[in-house]
C-alpha cells in the first residue's frame, strides 16, 4: 500500500516535469512562424526562443526560497498557476513584447519546478526506490517533450494560427496538475526541519515507508543530522567550506548536462534536420522521433538507476555521447547527409543522453546536499543548469551559422570528454544510501 501511495504522490508532483518538458520543447514547432509574424532579426529571434530560459534561470535561482518558507507543496501550487497563465497568454497575445512576457512567466514555472519537484520526491521516497521515483520527474520531462513534438506535428498546417494552438494546449495539463496537487501531502522532512511538526511528519513517513520501518528512528536520524550540521549554534552559510563538495559536484554536473548540446538539439531539432538536407515535414517528424527515443531510454534509465547506480550510467552515457557527437560533427564537415545519417546519429545520441544525464541529473542533485541546505543546493544546481541552457539556446543559431555544424558539434563532443573525466575521477555513488548518510559523507567537517 505504501508503494502505491508514494508512487501516486511522485507521479502527481512529476506532472510538473511533464509541463517542464512540454513548455521547453513546444516552441520548436512555432519558432519559424513567430519569426515571420513579427519579422524578427537574428538577435530578436534568439532572444524570443531563449526568453523562457531566462525566466527558467530566475525561477531556478529563487525557487529554493518559497520551497523553504512556504513548503514544497505550496510552491508547486504556484508553479502550476504560472504554467496555466503562460500557456493561455502565449496563445492569445497579439504583440511580440507581450508574447515574451508570457513565455518568461512559463520559464519561471519551469525553473521553480526543477527545484521543488525533484526535492519533494527525494524527501518523500524510501532510500531503496528513491532513484527510480525521482527519475519519474525526468521521465515526465521527456514525455512532455515527446507530446509537444507530436502535438506540433499534428497541429502544423491546420491554419494561419496553428502556432497559437501549439502553445495553448499546454493549459490542459497545467490545469490537471493544479487539481491533482490537492491530493498530495507536504514533505515530511520540511515539516520536521522547518516547522517542527513531528506528529504530522511521522504520519506521512508511516504512509510512505514499508511496514516494519522504524519511523521514530528515522525521525531521530533526520533531526540529529540537522542538529549536528548546525553545531547546536547558528547554521553555517550555504557558500561555506562545509558544503564545498556538494556545491562543486552539483555545479559541474549541471554545466556538463548543457554543454552536451541537449537543449540546442531539442529547441532547434527541425532546423538542424533541415540543415542536414531534410524537408520541413520530415524535419518535424524526425523531431517527434527524438521525443520517442528520449522517452524510451529514459524509461530504461529509470529501471537501471537503482540497480547499477548513478555513476555507472554516467560512464556508459559519456562514452556514447562522445562517439555520436563526433559522428554528427564528421557528417557536417564532409556533408555526409545521405541515408538520414544525421537523424540516426542524433537518435543514438538522445538514447545515450536519456540513459545517463537525463535519468541521473535531478536524482543526483536532489541527493547530494544535506537536509538543512537541500533547497539552496537544488536551486544552485537548477540555476546552473538553466543558465547554461539559456546561453546555449541563445548562441546556437549564431554559432551554427557562423562556425558551421561541424565546429559546433565538435565543441559539444569535446565537452563530453571532460564530462567522462569528471565522472571517472570525482563523481561519488549514491544508490541505496539514505539522504542523511549521503549528507554526512559529502560535508567537510
Amino acid at each position: 500500500m505504501h508503494q502505491n501511495r508514494v508512487f501516486f504522490w511522485s507521479i502527481v508532483v512529476a506532472l510538473g516535469g511533464f509541463l517542464f518538458g512540454f513548455d521547453t520543447a513546444v516552441i520548436s514547432g512555432a519558432e519559424r512562424s513567430i519569426q515571420e509574424l513579427w519579422q524578427l532579426s537574428v538577435f530578436e529571434h534568439g532572444l524570443t526562443i531563449s526568453i523562457a530560459l531566462i525566466g527558467t534561470v530566475l525561477g531556478a535561482l529563487f525557487g529554493g526560497i518559497p520551497s523553504d518558507r512556504l513548503g514544497r507543496r505550496k510552491t508547486l501550487f504556484w508553479i502550476a498557476g504560472l504554467y496555466l497563465v503562460s500557456a493561455i497568454g502565449s496563445a492569445v497575445t497579439s504583440d511580440w513584447l507581450t508574447f515574451m512576457f508570457f513565455r518568461l512567466i512559463g520559464g519561471l514555472g519551469v525553473g521553480a519546478s526543477s527545484v521543488a519537484a525533484p526535492m519533494y520526491i527525494s524527501e518523500i521516497s524510501p532510500a531503496h526506490s528513491r532513484g527510480r521515483l525521482v527519475a519519474l520527474f525526468q521521465f515526465n520531462v521527456v514525455f512532455g517533450i515527446m507530446v509537444s513534438y507530436l502535438s506540433n506535428y499534428l497541429l502544423a498546417g491546420t491554419g494561419e494560427n496553428d502556432w497559437r494552438w501549439m502553445l495553448g494546449v499546454e493549459a490542459i495539463p497545467a490545469l490537471a496538475f493544479l487539481i491533482a496537487l490537492f491530493f498530495v501531502p507536504e514533505s515530511p522532512r520540511w515539516l520536521l526541519i522547518k516547522k517542527g511538526r513531528r506528529d504530522e511528519a511521522r504520519d506521512i513517513l508511516l504512509a510512505a515507508n514499508p511496514a516494519g520501518t522504524d519511523v521514530d528512528a528515522m525521525i531521530a536520524t533526520i533531526v540529529e543530522a540537522t542538529t549536528r550540521a548546525a553545531g547546536e549554534t547558528e547554521k553555517p552559510p550555504f557558500f561555506s567550506r562545509q558544503y564545498r563538495t556538494p556545491i562543486m559536484l552539483a555545479v559541474l554536473f549541471a554545466v556538463f548536462n548543457q554543454v552536451s548540446g541537449i537543449n540546442a538539439i531539442i529547441y532547434y531539432a527541425p532546423r538542424i534536420f533541415e540543415m542536414a538536407g531534410l524537408g520541413k515535414s520530415s524535419a518535424l517528424l524526425s523531431s517527434a522521433g527524438i521525443g520517442f527515443i528520449n522517452l524510451l531510454f529514459t524509461m530504461l534509465g529509470m529501471s537501471l538507476i537503482d540497480r547499477f547506480g548513478r555513476r555507472t550510467l554516467m560512464l556508459i552515457g559519456s562514452v556514447g555521447l562522445i562517439i555520436t557527437l563526433g559522428l554528427v560533427a564528421k557528417a557536417f564537415y564532409f556533408e555526409e547527409f545521405g541515408n538520414f545519417s544525421v537523424p540516426i546519429y542524433l537518435f543514438v545520441y538522445i538514447a545515450f543522453f536519456a540513459l545517463s544525464q537525463g535519468a541521473v541529473i535531478w536524482v543526483f542533485i536532489s541527493e547530494i546536499f544535506p537536509n538543512e541546505v537541500r533547497a539552496s543546493g537544488q536551486a544552485l544546481g537548477s540555476f546552473t543548469h538553466w543558465f547554461m541552457a539559456a546561453v546555449i539556446a541563445f548562441t546556437f543559431p549564431y554559432f551554427s551559422e557562423s562556425l558551421g555544424g561541424g565546429n559546433t558539434f565538435l565543441f559539444f563532443c569535446s565537452m563530453m570528454v571532460l564530462q567522462l573525466l569528471f565522472v571517472w575521477r570525482m563523481m561519488p555513488e549514491t544508490k541505496g544510501t539514505s539522504l542523511e548518510q549521503i549528507g554526512k559523507q559529502v560535508v567537510v567537517q
